[in-house]
């Protein structure tokens, strides 16, 4: 068998990845914050969360290969690169970007032609969702939060699955941009100007408020706030560059558009 054999995520998207692959066997330790697939949290064990990580359990599990994401976990990776483990942090941030690293993922593992299959069956179902989409009477103004203190919009990938879904993010300057901090909105008023028909709230990690969002000064004012068109897409499936936000997340967020469309702007 080619390719690592005890490999260590120190996030979900890999292990979902390899999960689907059928290659879970390799995996020796996960990412604390992995739902997906639900069977992963029974069968691994958990080195590691998005910023820290467990350096000498994950030293016991002798990987040959660790999988991270961007600079957030560059302090991890930079630990064990100085203990001789083979690492790679990726740093996708878009719909293309995930399907690049499911195919890459998939060949530094030895099974390039299953990820390019997988990869391939995630880009028809994405092209069905546009497909549908376009038959749509209209499209809405959408305004995706990512966090509440400070109000954080929606990334890249985040912003291109919206489009697909059939609708169009209010901030689409500020999807382009790669940091979170960099997509903060110092002015909450620059939303009411932007009106957008639904607001879709994933707050990372915590539940999503819709009447505290309401109750913000001046955005009674907000079409999505006036018809009630609040909706929380769940973390898990659309705040991880990876199959999830694909499949799952994609899916919630065109329900979401649809119901829009075809009921008056009202919320279903």
């Amino acid at each position: 068998m080619s390719g690592p054999q005890r490999i260590v995520c120190l996030t979900e998207e890999p292990t979902e990845v390899l999960y689907a692959l059928g290659e879970e066997h390799r995996i020796v330790g996960i990412s604390g914050f992995t739902v997906r697939p639900p069977r992963a949290r029974r069968e691994k064990p958990k080195v590691s969360a998005f910023t820290s990580a467990k350096i000498d359990e994950i030293l016991r599990l002798e990987p040959d290969f660790v999988v991270g994401f961007s600079d957030i976990q560059a302090d991890i990776a930079g630990a064990l690169i100085r203990h001789g483990v083979e690492v790679w942090i990726s740093n996708h941030r878009s719909v293309a970007g995930i399907l690049d690293y499911i195919r890459r993922l998939g060949a530094l593992v030895g099974e390039a032609a299953k990820a390019d299959a997988y990869a391939r069956d995630l880009e028809a179902g994405l092209e069905a969702i546009a497909r549908d989409a376009a038959q749509l009477p209209r499209r809405p103004k959408v305004y995706f939060e990512e966090w509440d203190e400070p109000l954080i919009t929606g990334i890249r990938w985040v912003a291109e699955l919206v489009r697909i879904a059939g609708g169009d993010d209010v901030f689409p300057e500020r999807a382009a941009e790669p940091l979170a901090k960099q997509r903060i909105l110092e002015d909450p008023g620059e939303v009411v100007r932007r009106a957008p028909d639904l607001i879709l709230g994933s707050w990372c990690g915590k539940k999503f408020r819709p009447e505290k969002v309401a109750a913000r000064p001046g955005w009674h004012a907000v079409p999505a706030v006036r018809d009630g068109a609040l909706h929380e897409v769940k973390s898990p499936v659309i705040l991880q560059p990876g199959p999830a936000a694909l499949t799952d997340g994609v899916g919630e967020i065109a329900t979401i558009i649809r119901a829009w469309a075809t009921h008056a702007g009202k919320a279903p």
